[in-house]
C-alpha cells in the first residue's frame, strides 16, 4: 500500500505518486494557471525546477538567519556556521563519503573541474597524459586543455561509438598504453543520456596507476552515486541540477590527494596566518574555499538531497527507468530520429536526443514553446560527442522526479504541429 509522508514517497514504496511530487513543485500550478496549458518541462538535464521547500530554506536564510560564517563570535554567525557544517555532513553521507573533510562546496561541476586542474598543475610533469572520453560536457574538456597548455601536457580522447556508447576497448587500450596521470570522465552524458560502464573503466585506471576525475552532474540527479564503490578520487555535481539553487555545487576529493592540492583562489577564510613575508593555509576543505560562500545557497542544496532522499532515489531510478522506455517507443512510433544507446539495447538513461526531418532543432524548440513544452536544442556543449556522431545539433528531452507521460504527450502534439508548418 502506498504511503505518503509530506506528499513524499518513501523507499519501500510500491508505486510512485506522480501528482504528489508535482504538488511540491508551484511551478506547475502557476504555469498551468498563466498559461492554460499544463507545463512539460522537459530541460531538466539543463537546470531542474525547484520544490518548495528548497526554497523556503533559501528565503528562510537570507531574511531571518543571514549572517557570514566561520568569523563571527555572536549568535547568528555561530548558528548560521553550525547549518552550513551540517550540509557538508548531509553531502557525505549522501555520496557516501567517508568524512565531511572530503567535501568542498563550489558554484558547480565546471568550477570543481577548474579548480582540480589548477590546484593539481605542479603535480603534474610536463609530457603526461590526460585521457578523457568523447562523451564529455565541454567543462569536462576545456579546463584540461587549458592545464595542458601551461604544463606541456597530452589530453587524448577514448572514442564513442556511432550510437554514442562509449568505445571501451578503446578506452582501455589508451589507459593501458598511455598509463594516464589522470582520467576523466560523466558517469551520465549529458548529451546523449549514456551511462559508461564506469566499474570497468575504473578499474583499468586503477591498474596503471591513473588518478581518477568523475563528473557526476547529471548521475547524481537520476540515481545513486556511492564515491567507496566507485573508488575514485575526485567527483563532482552541481546544485542546480538536483532540484537546488544555481551557484551551488560539491567536489569531493579523497582525502589522500590534499597532499598534492596547492591552493585554488586566495583571500579569506581558506588561510592559517598572513603576514608581509608570506602565507600559510588553512587545512581543507576550507584551504579551497576562499572568501564568503554561497551560504544560503549551501543550505538549500542540503534541503534539496534531503527533499530526494525522501522521495527514495531508488524510487527515482524505478520511475525514470520506466518512463524512459515508454517515452522512447512513443516518440520511435512518431518516426523521429532517436540517438543514443538504447537503439542497440546500451545503456542509456533520462535523456532523449532525437531529430525531426526536415525541420531544424531550434524550430521545433521554438514552436513546442507556445505548447507550453521546453526543450533543449542545441550542441549540448558537448560538440566533439556530437560530430564524432554526424551531429551539429539534437532536440533533447530529458526527464525529471516530476516527469510524466503526459508531457511527451504534450511535445508529440507540438512536434506534429511544427511538421505541419514546416516540413
Amino acid at each position: 500500500m502506498l504511503t505518503i509522508e509530506n506528499g513524499l514517497t518513501k523507499e519501500s514504496d510500491v508505486s510512485y505518486d506522480i501528482a504528489a511530487i508535482r504538488n511540491h513543485f508551484p511551478i506547475f500550478e502557476e504555469s498551468e494557471r498563466e498559461i492554460g496549458r499544463p507545463l512539460a518541462y522537459l530541460d531538466t538535464a539543463a537546470s531542474s525546477q525547484k520544490p518548495r521547500e528548497v526554497v523556503e530554506v533559501l528565503t528562510k536564510s537570507l531574511l531571518l538567519e543571514h549572517a557570514n560564517i566561520h568569523r563571527g563570535a555572536y549568535s547568528l554567525s555561530a548558528r548560521a556556521t553550525e547549518r552550513y557544517e551540517a550540509v557538508r555532513a548531509t553531502v557525505a553521507r549522501a555520496i557516501n563519503a567517508k568524512s565531511d573533510r572530503s567535501i568542498i562546496f563550489t558554484r558547480g561541476t565546471t568550477e570543481a573541474v577548474n579548480l582540480v586542474a589548477r590546484s593539481l598543475e605542479s603535480w603534474f610533469q610536463p609530457g603526461d597524459t590526460i585521457v578523457l572520453t568523447m562523451l564529455e560536457h565541454h567543462s569536462n574538456i576545456v579546463p584540461w586543455q587549458l592545464l595542458a597548455e601551461r604544463r606541456n601536457l597530452k589530453v587524448v580522447f577514448a572514442a564513442i561509438q556511432e550510437d554514442a556508447s562509449l568505445d571501451l576497448n578503446d578506452f582501455i587500450e589508451k589507459v593501458r598504453t598511455l598509463k594516464p596521470r589522470l582520467v576523466s570522465f560523466s558517469l551520465h552524458s549529458n548529451a546523449f543520456g549514456t551511462v559508461p560502464p564506469s566499474e570497468e573503466m575504473v578499474a583499468v585506471c586503477r591498474e596503471v596507476g591513473a588518478t581518477i576525475f568523475t563528473d557526476a552532474a547529471q548521475a547524481i540527479v537520476h540515481g545513486t552515486v556511492d564515491v567507496e564503490k566507485l573508488d575514485t578520487d575526485f567527483l563532482a555535481f552541481s546544485g542546480h541540477k538536483v532540484y537546488g539553487p544555481t551557484g551551488s555545487g560539491v567536489l569531493y576529493v579523497r582525502p589522500e590527494m590534499y597532499q598534492h592540492m596547492e591552493p585554488f583562489m586566495g583571500g579569506g577564510d581558506m588561510i592559517s596566518s598572513v603576514t608581509v613575508e608570506g602565507s600559510t593555509w588553512a587545512e581543507p576543505p576550507q584551504k579551497f574555499e576562499a572568501g564568503t560562500p554561497a551560504i544560503a545557497e549551501v543550505l538549500a542544496l542540503g534541503a534539496a538531497l534531503e527533499f530526494m532522499d525522501r522521495i527514495g532515489r531508488g524510487a527515482v531510478q524505478n520511475h525514470e527507468r520506466e518512463l524512459f522506455q515508454r517515452a522512447w517507443e512513443l516518440l520511435k512510433s512518431e518516426g523521429l530520429e532517436l540517438y543514443g544507446p538504447a537503439n542497440n539495447g546500451g545503456h542509456q538513461s533520462s535523456i532523449i536526443p532525437f531529430n525531426v526531418p526536415g525541420v531544424h532543432p531550434h524550430d521545433i524548440a521554438t514552436i513546442a514553446d507556445t505548447f507550453n513544452v521546453q526543450l533543449r536544442a542545441g550542441n549540448h556543449c558537448a560538440m566533439p560527442a556530437l560530430r564524432r556522431v554526424g551531429l551539429y545539433s539534437t532536440v533533447r528531452a530529458s526527464i525529471g522526479v516530476y516527469t510524466r507521460l503526459e508531457d511527451f504527450e504534450q511535445m508529440i502534439e507540438a512536434l506534429r504541429h511544427a511538421r505541419k508548418i514546416l516540413s
